[in-house]
């Protein structure tokens, strides 16, 4: 049976990664409804032919008409702008990949998960500023919620859905990033562009940043906390530099089940595409006896105080997960644009989340002005900061 399909931010490395994998399945596998993306016209507009989509929607509306003319003589129904892209989510396709970055992307996710089809997230900021009105949508109206993010699709693939009593810890796994042996001295001279540079996966530059913090593997603990509600306190980290085990699950017995495999998002991405059945995909095996060793320790706090800080927003819950990641957006972005150094970016969230506390979001709505109160609060800490 042919299965529809639409792409939220089809020309980033996840959505490029879905469409690979989708072009290579055979003929009548897949029947592509939507494809969006921001600004890449070119990229959207060569996809959309290529997959014969149905639609093709550019976030930017000033661009409509280099995409109406890039789609020219096709059968592709062109459209603009932030409301057409919550219009092709929630178009009802049977598979939606959201991987559309930032805030942007929650409210077509919920446009998606309204649908009650299944929906494959790739969007973490989604999660972390509002998990619980995400969870409460997908269960109201019996969405099947997937992660695609490399961990927590090994949690899932790991994890005992029919009785999670039986689950004693959730461990992530992060690679600890580029600066993993260096000292606070050494990381208070690091530039953006040696930030940016990610030892094992191919990311963009904010999420490589995350990862040389380990700011991204708090926000992931956030995220399972949503995915997988066993409680904060039975959620942790270790580090492994080989990124090959990505994530394990602890029973109650002592038994420890992990999923491994080689570096490469289009493994955790065919898993949610082929769900509940499985997928070839032409990423390389997995050699253990090549590979030879595989080393695990635990993360040092004194060093990377984002993971410190991203675990105690996460106990505190409320509003306080969407106040550290926006303050970390904000600050990433200063110190790529050489307004502050390495070391900055976590003293500048722990200074914006002493400073504003608001209350629990309600709604979207309500989630987004804690998302817009804390950039504006950040900036202002940033200016008197250069000042």
């Amino acid at each position: 049976m042919t299965r529809s399909i639409s792409i939220l931010g089809a020309t980033g490395s996840i959505g490029g990664s879905t469409l690979d994998l989708i072009e290579r399945a055979e003929e009548g596998t897949f029947e592509l409804l939507a494809l969006t993306a921001q600004r890449d016209v070119e990229g959207l507009a060569a996809a959309a032919r290529r997959t014969r989509a149905r639609r093709a929607v550019i976030g930017d509306e000033k661009l409509y008409p280099a995409l109406k003319d890039a789609l020219a003589g096709s059968d592709v129904e062109p459209a603009a702008g932030h409301e057409a892209i919550c219009d092709a989510a929630a178009l009802g396709a049977d598979w939606t990949m959201a991987a559309i970055v930032g805030t942007a992307g929650l409210k077509p996710v919920m446009a998606a998960l309204r649908q009650g089809r299944t929906v494959a997230l790739a969007n973490k900021e989604s999660l972390v500023l509002a998990g619980a009105l995400m969870t409460r949508a997908a269960q109201g109206a019996g969405a099947t919620l997937l992660p695609v993010d490399s961990e927590h699709n090994a949690v899932f693939q790991c994890y005992p859905h029919e009785d999670p009593s039986r689950v004693r810890r959730i461990i992530l796994t992060a690679s600890g990033g580029p600066f993993r042996t260096l000292s606070q001295d050494e990381m208070a001279r690091v530039t953006p562009a040696q930030a940016v540079k990610h030892p094992n996966w191919s990311m963009g530059a904010k999420i490589s940043v995350d990862s040389a913090t380990l700011m991204n593997k708090g926000l992931e603990l956030i995220e399972a906390h949503h995915l997988f509600p066993i409680g904060h306190e039975r959620l942790g980290a270790l580090v492994h530099p080989q990124s090959v085990v990505h994530s394990m699950v602890e029973y109650v017995d002592g038994s420890v089940l992990a999923q491994l495999g080689t570096p490469d998002m289009r493994t955790p991405i065919a898993h949610t595409l082929a769900w509940p059945d499985r997928m070839g995909t032409p990423c390389e095996p997995l050699d253990l006896a090549k590979i030879g060793r595989l080393d695990f320790e635990e993360p040092d706090f004194n060093r990377f105080p984002a993971l410190r800080l991203a675990l105690d927003a996460l106990a505190a819950g409320g509003a306080r997960p969407g106040v550290l990641n926006a303050a970390n957006e904000e600050a990433v972005a200063a110190f790529l644009g050489g307004r502050i150094g390495f070391l900055d970016i976590a003293a500048t969230v722990d200074k914006v989340l002493s400073r504003y506390a608001p209350g629990a979001p309600e709604s979207i709505d309500e989630a987004l002005a804690v998302d817009a109160e804390t950039r504006r609060v950040t900036n202002h800490a940033l200016e008197l900061q250069a000042a």
